[in-house]
């Protein structure tokens, strides 16, 4: 017998916390009986579990890779007929879901999976996995300026944790400057608003690791599936760097 959210999640569903939502939203059944409250176990080899009216089935896990471009949706639909990430990974049959999300500006590695569990270990707060971004800022950044950022800077949400901060590159011509900064969490925008509290706003950002993955030569646009040694390296930083903070 498992929790409910856990079930869905490892069907595929949706990630771990989604999977709370859709339950506390009354869209899910067990045995015929509407459920609406968290702490319901179950057992999918023997209970007949509906989400939306539809049974669930325990599909093929996947895990993706996709060098996201600008100007694309992170999410399944969007209502004003942008491109979403979805139109990038063709072949691909399961339903997949980003893990975390890049805003509509920001290109670079996103990860896609049905595996709940594995999108709730990378994403959860207290697991810290370290995500590398270049950012192309306007003008130059000093050094004390990079220090703030360095040491943590204050957003409305609170002081950001310590970052990994140097200089790539200046360009004098456009007065801008790439900096490589790796973060450990993953607030809504948080490089962008990092930035903009040195006063030095973003023009590009691109992820380019996610934890020790990354890019490499996986074209703008292209995917890939994560090697099983891949998808086990990303889990044990997870619980690695979850033990590390937890001290």
């Amino acid at each position: 017998m498992e929790r409910l959210q856990k079930i869905l999640a490892q069907a595929g569903i949706a990630s771990r916390r989604k999977c709370e939502e859709m339950i506390l939203a009354g869209v899910v059944e067990v045995n015929g009986e509407k459920v609406t409250e968290l702490g319901v176990k179950a057992d999918p080899a023997v209970d007949v579990i509906l989400v939306n009216g539809k049974p669930i089935r325990n599909e093929k896990k996947v895990y993706v890779m996709l060098n996201k471009p600008k100007g694309v949706i992170t999410s399944a639909s969007d209502p004003q007929g942008r491109k979403i990430v979805s139109d990038y990974l063709p072949g691909i049959r399961e339903r997949v879901y980003p893990v975390g999300r890049l805003d509509y500006d920001t290109e670079g590695l996103l990860l896609l999976t049905n595996d709940g569990e594995f999108a709730n270990l990378l994403t959860h707060p207290s697991h810290h996995v370290p995500k590398t971004y270049y950012a192309t800022v306007k003008g130059v950044p000093h050094g004390t300026l990079l220090d703030q950022l360095k040491k943590g800077v204050k957003l409305e949400d609170g002081m950001t944790a310590p970052a990994e901060v140097e200089y790539q590159d200046v360009n004098t011509e456009e007065n801008t400057s790439t900096v490589r900064i790796t973060i450990y969490e993953g607030r809504n925008r948080q490089v962008r608003r990092m930035f903009e509290a040195i006063n030095h706003p973003v023009v590009r950002l691109r992820r380019v690791k996610f934890g020790e993955l990354g890019l490499n030569n996986l074209a703008r646009g292209q995917f890939r599936h994560l090697t099983p040694v891949e998808v086990k390296e990303l889990r044990e930083a997870a619980r690695k760097s979850h033990k590390v903070h937890k001290k």
